[in-house]
């Protein structure tokens, strides 16, 4: 399995580069997984389903499968903060590439992604983790760098970059724990 976390401030594109992403791997015959990483909460059921109401009558965990798809929801008794590691190792272990988004502090290697145009800063100064810059702002950037500038715009050769240095992003589980 090779992860790698794609991380920068809100409206730099981490979530349009990731959807672009898929289908190009998925065309080199990849099985791709995504973690996202979210703030806030976030619902997947709704109201007066059957998987609803097994929740709100303190199920621990709910299962929903179907032969196109499998949904595991588990309810928290009291806010937990998982690591991105916590939740690497609930994935499928035939995964080809786990996309991490968001994630941004985490110690795995990741692109940076950055437009100048949202007045944010820059990450990878400060983090030994950034492996390259995605950006369409290259001219822009407010410090050099040896890490490799891709463009942000394009998906496929972010894509070639990653299979090009994909032996860096082989994930060890045991070198997390």
């Amino acid at each position: 399995m090779k992860v790698v976390g794609f991380a920068g401030f809100s409206g730099a594109g981490k979530t349009t580069l990731v959807e672009q992403l898929i289908p190009v791997l998925r065309q080199w015959g990849l099985r791709v997984s995504v973690v996202k990483h979210v703030h806030h909460g976030f619902e997947i059921d709704h109201p007066g389903k059957d998987t609803w109401r097994h929740r709100e009558a303190g199920a621990y965990e709910v299962v929903a499968a179907s032969p196109q798809r499998l949904v595991l929801m588990r309810e928290f008794e009291r806010p937990v903060e998982l690591t991105v590691h916590d939740v690497i190792r609930t994935l499928h272990p035939g995964v080809d590439w786990v996309l991490v988004e968001g994630y941004r502090d985490s110690n795995l290697l990741k692109v940076e992604v950055w437009r100048a145009a949202t007045g944010k800063p820059v990450l990878y100064p400060d983090d030994p983790f950034v492996a390259a810059i995605a950006t369409d702002s290259s001219d822009q950037l407010p410090q050099t760098t040896l890490r490799p500038v891709l463009n942000l715009n394009d998906a496929a050769a972010v894509a070639g970059w990653l299979l090009d240095n994909e032996d860096r992003f082989d994930y060890v589980p045991e070198a997390y724990i």
